[in-house]
């Protein structure tokens, strides 16, 4: 049997090695972000003002969607959002509730989420009023039905007014607990303004808008789910465009070469784009062409990531921040991430059909990886690397007699525990930290105490182990009933 013990050991050895470069890459993901932040704020005072924009005609016109439903606080969102840096004649706001809703409100709710946006609006003064919208959908729908409401022509004639040009209408997405930066339209219209813009931003998010209101495990959590957007999503951004660019650059030089390698770049090297739902934009027409949101799954926003990508469109990471808030119990966190996993396996159909119409490799490779990185390994890894990690340990033993089978059995998950710790624990505190002279409003995330470091360090696993049972929660339900229904990840307090 020494060939199970060799194939088990090279299979741990490859797990725990992969696991170790994951976190570097990881590391090297959140130094990205950071520096795209951090440039970008040294030079936003040199952004266009509202007086000069106002006067371009050129610069884009804004339509900003914010979906709300049972949501206590989005007058919150609502301020921020009109008290941006832009001028409002350009700047359109719309909030989409839904009429069972104001049919039965929540009862820990005074009042329906569209009383309150009434309510706001009618105490502002009549230029800002000009700028806000209230909508109502009637019947039932989730978050991407509400979005694809405001986008009826009739809604958009009223709103944009009779002549409009799609080609020229960005459309932002918020959640009712959204904080975004004043500057972010002025970021967006100078990108225009210099380079004629992108189909579609997505910017960074943080999940630290209601830090001060959670527990220990809580802060954990918010801080370790804001990592995810930094070293995961928008990082991704980055580098995909990087990854283009330079393929771009060799079908120039080397168009026959480029020609011969774009099914192995596109297969090896591309990457899934990830929206996030909110501190997301994308232009008017683009929108139109693909039918609006897309309401075939539970989260609208990672699929209309893979649908921008199968057309050939890259997302543009944005670098302007916007705070949100992290659900402040643990079962409204399992509920989330539930949530989230129900949308990755609602995104197998779309990826199959995508890649059925269109058989490139590079569909084929979103379709791979979604099925190994997100529907196989979101809900095992909390279980799986741990064991591996143990077992590279025990099986290096079996081969004392070889030293450098002997070392490397060691090393792999030895290297993998201290970056979980380093990566997650330390580095990621460290660098969000450093983010927080550009937060849209001031969040006190420091580490004060020594409970607090100790539990920050070395409790940074616990929101994966919260996603994994958020995901096993669906996994369970669809065996035994064949069903899962998404719950909303309830604010009302």
């Amino acid at each position: 049997m020494d060939w199970f013990w060799a194939l088990l050991f090279a299979v741990s050895s490859f797990c725990n090695g992969r696991a170790a470069l994951k976190l570097l890459l990881d590391w090297k993901g959140m130094l990205t972000t950071c520096r795209l932040v951090e440039d970008a704020y040294a030079r936003v005072e040199s952004l266009p003002d509202e007086a000069a924009l106002a006067r371009e005609p050129a610069a884009p016109v804004f339509l900003h969607l914010v979906p709300a439903y049972q949501e206590p606080g989005v007058t919150g969102t609502l301020r921020a959002l009109l008290g941006s840096r832009y001028p409002d004649s350009r700047l359109h706001v719309v909030v989409i509730t839904r009429e069972d809703e104001d049919r039965a409100p929540h009862p820990a709710m005074e009042t329906s989420t569209a009383e309150l946006v009434r309510r706001f609006r009618a105490e502002l003064p009549p230029w800002q009023q000009k700028m806000l919208t209230l909508l109502v959908m009637p019947g039932e729908g989730r978050k991407a039905h509400q979005l694809n409401w405001a986008l009826r022509p009739e809604h958009l004639a009223a709103v944009l007014g009779e002549v409009y040009d799609p080609a020229r209408t960005w459309v932002g997405v918020s959640d009712a607990d959204s904080i975004p930066d004043r500057n972010v339209y002025r970021w967006i219209a100078a990108d225009v303004l210099a380079r004629g813009g992108r189909e579609a931003y997505q910017g960074v998010t943080l999940s630290l808008a209601n830090f001060d209101r959670l527990d220990q495990r809580g802060r954990v959590c918010a801080i370790q789910q804001s990592s995810i957007f930094i070293r995961v999503s928008i990082a991704r951004l980055i580098n995909e465009e990087r990854r283009v660019r330079w393929f771009a650059r060799l079908a120039a030089r080397a168009p026959r070469l480029a020609r011969a390698v774009r099914p192995l770049f596109e297969l090896l090297f591309r990457r899934s784009q990830i929206c996030l739902g909110h501190n997301q934009f994308v232009r008017l027409d683009v929108l139109q062409a693909l039918g609006g949101f897309p309401t075939s799954g539970a989260t609208e926003d990672s699929t209309l990531g893979y649908a921008l990508g199968a057309r050939g469109i890259l997302i543009a990471p944005l670098p302007m921040l916007e705070l949100n808030d992290l659900p402040e119990t643990t079962e409204k966190m399992v509920r989330q991430n539930a949530r989230w996993y129900k949308g990755v396996l609602d995104d197998i159909g779309f990826l199959w059909r995508t890649w059925r119409r269109r058989p490139s490799a590079f569909n084929l490779a979103q379709l791979i990886r979604h099925l190994g990185n997100k529907v196989i390994e979101w809900p095992v890894a909390a279980l799986v690397y741990p064991l591996v990690g143990f077992l590279g340990w025990h099986l290096a033993y079996r081969f004392a007699d070889q030293p450098l089978w002997f070392i490397l059995g060691i090393a792999f998950p030895s290297i993998s525990l201290g970056l979980t710790i380093w990566v997650g624990g330390i580095v990621t505190q460290d660098l969000i930290e450093s983010l927080t002279p550009y937060f849209p409003r001031p969040v006190n995330i420091a580490r004060t105490t020594l409970r607090a470091k100790f539990w920050g360090t070395f409790r940074c696993q616990t929101y994966w182990l919260l996603a994994t049972c958020g995901a096993w929660r669906v996994l369970w339900s669809l065996a035994r009933t064949g069903h899962f229904e998404p719950a909303k990840t309830d604010r009302v307090t």
